[in-house]
């Protein structure tokens, strides 16, 4: 993620859009609030804006965050200072959570994407990686920027993304039961641009 999205995803109208339209048609995609006592993992945590909804709005008791940026990590740190008991901060690939948080199959009642599995080069060791680690039951909650948005002038002249396997948002819906992962409910906007979503981990030893 260069400077100018850096600067783009911590402005205030990106957190507004999020806090006041994103985050609520999630809650509703996801079926509510997270069950009591329910802990997530967050991956590309930023500046740590997005994991104080998954607290706050989501109400998950416990928290992991991921980031590959340090400097991320440590900004949403201090904007969780307040949450220190609630949530783990690590820097790290998203894609191998038993490194970074010791992760087990089956670790976590959700897993929240806010709009970075583009940026990951392999998205779907992301995606499967997403899947081991929830329980049967558990969902994967996601907003996300599909090759449509990516292909527009405006993303490839201001920001850097992975040049190759870019998903539409039929691809990456498709590749999710690949992994266990049951879609509940989906919808694009601007044109296909951006894709939010929920899909429920399945249990294999159920029919």
């Amino acid at each position: 993620m260069n400077r100018i999205e850096k600067a783009a995803v911590n402005s205030p109208a990106r957190r507004a859009l999020q806090r006041f339209y994103e985050v609520p048609a999630l809650l509703r995609l996801a079926g509510g609030p997270l069950p009591p006592g329910s802990r997530a993992v967050e991956i590309g945590c930023g500046s740590g804006y997005g994991t104080r909804m998954i607290l706050d709005r989501f109400r998950a008791v416990r928290v992991d965050a991921i980031d590959l940026d340090p400097t991320m990590v440590a900004r949403a740190r201090r904007r969780l200072a307040d949450r220190q008991g609630r949530v783990r901060l690590a820097v790290g690939d998203a894609t191998d959570l038993t490194s970074v948080f010791g992760a087990e199959d089956g670790t976590y009642d959700a897993a929240f994407d806010f709009a970075i599995i583009h940026h990951i080069p392999d998205w779907r060791a992301a995606v499967a990686e997403i899947a081991r680690g929830l329980k049967p039951g558990g969902v994967f909650v996601f907003d996300e920027v599909t090759a449509h948005a990516l292909a527009r002038p405006s993303y490839r002249l201001l920001f850097e993304h992975p040049e190759h396997d870019r998903f539409t948002a039929k691809e990456f819906l498709a590749e999710l039961p690949r992994h266990g992962l049951a879609v509940t409910g989906a919808f694009t906007r601007i044109n296909g641009d951006y894709l939010l979503g929920a899909a429920r981990k399945q249990d294999p030893d159920r029919g």
